[in-house]
């Protein structure tokens, strides 16, 4: 169900209109509301009773269009973007509830900068809403994101410094293809110069961004968010091979992207194959939580993570 926008909502959306379509007339304002030309003329007379001149003029290339050298905000939200923008905030930076958080602060300038009418909603939900904190929080810098943006829109090399959980750091040169947002994580889909290989880092464990001379040319048919599900569990320290006795299709939906790729092998079964730099959390967090049997055919260091957790599981069983 839709909800239903307010006179000064559809009047926010008209302006956006005129704005984006000069020569807009009743008939096309109508439509893109959703009302009838009657009130679509409701609604440019409501925006010239706010001051803002909207011109009109009759003949085939007629409509209306705002008087020239209008001056308006630099944006305009409508009731419901303004209160989706405050719930996207909310939701992704559960800290910016704080007006002192750095991402609060500026939360707090945009609902300032709204209409009074809308800024007085928006304000209210950001007050009255409460949201749990980020139990893994891993955001990256922003400076770092920018350089890293700036990097794949201009086809540059960079170098990357970069931090594993384990705690190794290292240099190492890269075609940046992609900024990738995943569930609440920052990850730059790249091509390794060190490894020869198509990588994804993390983007908060990136610890130095610095330019180089060279630059690149991604793939013509690049899917930034398919290649990082694909390449998410590869290129880490210890390798990782588990057969599960099961069809793809029942396991597939239980696999992570991080886990590595999983393909059939038979009707019966499927191999998962992969690489983790953490085989305690592989396999007490992710293979764990698979119900179907499977084998650890390759890695010692996973094979050894998945004995403890079955021994302790052993123990809990003991009476």
């Amino acid at each position: 169900m839709r909800a239903v926008q307010s006179p000064t909502a559809r009047a926010l959306r008209t302006l956006e209109l005129l704005q984006a379509r000069p020569g807009t007339t009743a008939g096309q304002l109508a439509e893109h509301l959703g009302v009838t030309e009657r009130a679509a003329r409701r609604y440019i007379g409501i925006l010239r009773e706010a001051g803002i001149p909207v011109e009109s003029a009759r003949g085939p290339y007629g409509g209306y269009r705002l008087g020239r050298g209008t001056r308006l905000p630099p944006v305009v939200f409508t009731e419901e973007q303004a209160l989706g923008l405050v719930m996207a905030v909310l939701d992704g930076q559960p800290g910016a509830i704080d007006t002192e958080d750095p991402i609060g602060e500026a939360l707090s300038k945009v609902i300032r900068a709204l209409p009074e009418g809308i800024g007085r909603q928006a304000a209210a939900l950001r007050a009255y809403a409460s949201a749990a904190p980020d139990r893994n929080p891993a955001r990256p810098e922003p400076a770092t994101v920018s350089a890293l943006v700036t990097a794949v829109a201009e086809r540059q090399c960079v170098s990357v410094t970069y931090r594993a959980e384990s705690g190794d750091e290292w240099d190492t040169d890269v075609d940046p293809w992609a900024v990738v947002v995943r569930y609440g994580r920052w990850y730059l889909l790249c091509r390794s110069h060190r490894a020869d290989a198509i990588r994804t880092y993390r983007v908060d464990r990136i610890r130095g961004v610095r330019k180089t001379a060279r630059v690149f040319a991604p793939p013509d048919d690049l899917d930034p968010v398919a290649a990082l599900e694909q390449n998410l569990g590869a290129g880490w320290k210890y390798p990782t091979r588990v057969v599960f006795q099961a069809p793809h299709a029942r396991v597939a939906p239980w696999i992570r992207g991080p886990m590595g790729r999983l393909e059939p092998d038979g009707d019966d079964r499927c191999v998962l194959t992969g690489s983790t730099g953490n085989p305690s959390m592989y396999a007490q967090e992710w293979l764990a939580t698979v119900p179907f049997d499977f084998v650890v055919e390759e890695g010692p260091e996973l094979t050894a993570a998945v004995r403890r957790v079955a021994e302790r599981f052993a123990k809990a069983t003991v009476r």
